[in-house]
């Protein structure tokens, strides 16, 4: 459904936005315009795609609305991952978030619906669940705002849907790379709870999510991948171990872990699904499809799911050999 297709990501020099447009190349489209803030990146990225003649860099943010009309002037489809996502930097900046995350939104949806593209696949947060920090409640008012204008935009198009992530491993922020960096320099980890748990999920599963949720989606849905949990403490364990062989570090030298607290709007646990969206939700193959609640709920298949969390007492997490495993497979140490 890619191919011969204009398609515009916005927040295209992030992990998943460069990952993501590097997978869409393989579907021959017409165009992908790639759309960020970021002139360094876009020059890298640039660099390392080797300038192709139907790849197109535009600087801009999705804060202005009048260069986010132009960008989408003629596109098919809309991958919209742009966001401010650092939980610390949005709970002391938070209207900043807001002006991104949900202005920014309304931004992309209008101008959605004036040009008439075909789909707009909007990427949220587990943390949208339940929000106790301004990240997650920005990233929820998004969710509710792309739900509602499937309801309102007057027409067939465009198809607008969400897909909800947990951390990806291996992207700007996420802990693994910080962890490595934090052995190397100190020898030692910071760990904000040994008893923390969260969903986990490689870069390529979550390219492979927005694709199928592109593929599924009807309209105001939200899409959220079976995704594995893991133990913060298994993971910090199993870093230190996978660093020392990698760096030949000596397995007499002690790495500490270091026991910090959590940080403002932290929870110790994570969910992807509520229990009222259960309600609405229909299980396919590889992951949960919850309907919109201001459309009528059709007849979904039958899941044994009241709730999607990392709560130890409802839910397995990975083994560390488990988790080894994913780890290496991505090639993240």
């Amino acid at each position: 459904m890619f191919e011969n297709k204009k398609i515009l990501v916005l927040g295209g020099t992030g992990t998943i936005g460069q990952a993501l447009v590097k997978k869409l190349i393989e579907y021959n489209p017409q165009v992908i315009r790639v759309f960020s803030r970021d002139e360094y990146k876009q020059f890298v990225m640039e660099q390392e795609l080797g300038k192709r003649k139907n790849i197109r860099f535009l600087l801009g943010d999705i804060r202005d609305k009048e260069r986010l009309e132009r960008a989408m002037h003629g596109i098919d489809i809309v991958f919209y991952l742009a966001a401010l996502k650092h939980v610390p930097a949005c709970e002391y900046n938070p209207f900043e978030a807001v002006k991104t995350n949900v202005l920014g939104t309304q931004n992309v949806i209008e101008c959605a619906i004036n040009q008439k593209v075909e789909r707009v696949i909007y990427t949220s947060s587990d943390k949208a669940i339940s929000p106790t920090n301004t990240m997650g409640a920005t990233k929820l008012l998004a969710e509710r705002l792309m739900s509602s204008a499937d309801y309102y935009k007057g027409g067939k198009r465009p198809i607008f849907a969400a897909v909800r992530f947990g951390n990806v491993m291996g992207s700007r922020g996420s802990v693994i790379p910080l962890f490595k960096q934090q052995i190397l320099e100190n020898k030692k980890i910071t760990l904000t709870d040994p008893n923390m748990s969260r969903f986990m999920m490689s870069i390529t599963q979550a390219v492979n999510l927005v694709l199928k949720a592109t593929e599924y989606a009807q309209g105001g849905d939200i899409f959220v991948l079976k995704m594995p949990v893991i133990n913060l403490k298994d993971l910090a364990e199993v870093v230190i171990e996978e660093t020392r062989k990698k760096y030949n570090l000596p397995w007499d030298e002690e790495i500490k872990i270091e026991t910090i607290g959590l940080r403002p709007g932290e929870k110790m646990y994570e969910e992807l699904m509520t229990k009222e969206e259960a309600l609405r939700a229909e299980e396919l193959d590889e992951m949960f499809r919850i309907y919109p609640f201001v459309k009528a709920l059709p007849v979904v298949n039958k899941h044994d799911i009241s709730e999607y969390s990392t709560d130890s007492s409802k839910v397995q997490a990975l083994s560390k050999e488990e988790l080894r495993q994913l780890i290496l497979n991505e090639n993240l140490i």
